[in-house]
C-alpha cells in the first residue's frame, strides 16, 4: 500500500513539475515574441521617419526650384 502511495505522489509531483515547466516555457516564448514585435515596430517607425524626412526634403527642393524658375518666366 505504501508503494502505491509513493507512486501516486511521484506521478503527481511529476505532473506538477511538467505543468510548471510548460508554464515557464509559454512565458519565455511570450516574452520573446513581445521583444520581436517591439523590435519590428521600432524598425517600421524608424523607416517611416526616414522616408518622411526624404519626402519633405524633396518637396522643399522642388518648391525652391519652382520659386527660382518663376521669376525668369516673368522677366521674358
Amino acid at each position: 500500500m505504501a508503494l502505491k502511495m509513493d507512486v501516486a505522489r511521484s506521478s503527481e509531483a511529476r505532473a506538477r513539475a511538467e505543468t510548471n515547466f510548460k508554464k515557464e516555457e509559454r512565458a519565455k516564448d511570450g516574452a520573446k515574441a513581445m521583444m520581436e514585435y517591439q523590435a519590428n515596430s521600432r524598425a517600421v517607425r524608424e523607416k517611416m521617419a526616414r522616408l518622411k524626412a526624404l519626402r519633405l526634403a524633396k518637396e522643399a527642393d522642388d518648391k525652391a526650384r519652382e520659386a527660382a524658375a518663376q521669376p525668369e518666366a516673368r522677366k521674358r
